[in-house]
């Protein structure tokens, strides 16, 4: 791969991750903000499952804390979410790529299920904030949102030619 080959990829993943905090900061009406899905962090799941060896755990941390400073929050609270689901995505990767769609979806669900756990975990031992079960609906959403972005950024990633 040349180095221009190196660099347009690069750009195309940072194009598309900034896609996502765009996405993930833009205001909603209050009844829309539960369903909000969780963009960042498909956008991570997909480039860890697509090109592992470019995106990980780094880019994972780097992403949350951008995020801890759009949202304002607990600093390292976004950043730890992230890198958890990073992580497990590069173990998974793998068998991810052999899922059908819908079973891509479902392990998708868990992985934003488990970054909404870490940062309300992280929550309750700083405020201690109740939870509405309309926190989870985002997940939900997620899942459902998946197989049309994973379409979406695989077309971007072929018409780029990022490897």
């Amino acid at each position: 791969m040349s180095l221009d080959q190196s660099n347009r990829s690069r750009l195309v993943i940072a194009f598309t991750f900034l896609v996502a905090l765009v996405l993930a900061i833009l205001p909603v009406p209050g009844w829309a903000q539960p369903f909000r899905p969780d963009w960042v962090s498909l956008v991570l799941i997909y480039w860890c499952m697509a090109t592992p060896q470019r995106v990980g755990v780094g880019i994972g941390w780097t992403v949350g804390l951008i995020l801890d400073v759009l949202y304002g929050s607990l600093l390292g609270e976004q950043a730890l979410a992230k890198t958890l689901v990073a992580f497990l995505t590069l173990k998974l990767h793998l068998r991810m790529r052999m899922f059908p769609r819908w079973q891509q979806a479902v392990t998708v669900l868990v992985l934003v299920a488990v970054n909404h756990l870490v940062v309300l975990w992280i929550r309750d031992l700083v405020t201690h904030t109740p939870v509405r079960w309309s926190y989870w609906t985002s997940s939900v959403v997620s899942m459902l949102i998946w197989p049309w972005l994973f379409v979406i950024l695989r077309d971007v990633r072929r018409r780029a030619r990022v490897s």
